[in-house]
C-alpha cells in the first residue's frame, strides 16, 4: 500500500466516524464511555463536536493529500489528534468500562502511529 493510499483510507474512516457520531452520538460513545455516560446530554453533545472535528479533520485531509508541503501536515495534525485522544483515554480509564478503553486506546493508538508514518513517507515522496 502507498503512503497515499493508506493516509486516504485513514482519512475516509475518520471522516465516517464523524458523520456516524454526529448522526448517533449515544450509539458510537456507549461503547467508549459506557452506556449510562453516553446518556448524558453533555456527552451527547461533546461527542458531536468529536464527530465534527473528525469529520472536518478527515474531510480537509481527504483535500489537501497531493499537495507535498500541506499534506502531510494535516496528516501530522490528525496525528496529534489521535494521540491527544489516546492519552485522554488511559488516564480517565478508570472511569471508563475496560472494553472501551482497550477498542479505544487501540484504535486511537494505531491510527496515531499510522498517522505518523503517513505524514513522514508523504513528506519524503
Amino acid at each position: 500500500m502507498t503512503p497515499r493510499r493508506g493516509a486516504w483510507l485513514l482519512a475516509a474512516g475518520r471522516a465516517a466516524l464523524g458523520v456516524a457520531v454526529l448522526a448517533a452520538p449515544e450509539r458510537v460513545t456507549s461503547r467508549w464511555l459506557g452506556e449510562a455516560n453516553a446518556q448524558l446530554p453533555v456527552v451527547r453533545d461533546l461527542a458531536r463536536s468529536l464527530g465534527a472535528r473528525d469529520l472536518a479533520l478527515g474531510l480537509a485531509t481527504l483535500q489537501t493529500i497531493d499537495d507535498p508541503v500541506v499534506g502531510p501536515r494535516v496528516q501530522l495534525l490528525c496525528a496529534l489528534v489521535d494521540s491527544a485522544d489516546t492519552l485522554a483515554t488511559i488516564i480517565a480509564r478508570a472511569a471508563l468500562p475496560r472494553k472501551g478503553v482497550i477498542g479505544t486506546v487501540a484504535i486511537a493508538g494505531a491510527s496515531a502511529g499510522a498517522g505518523f508514518y503517513f505524514s513522514h513517507r508523504l513528506a519524503h515522496a
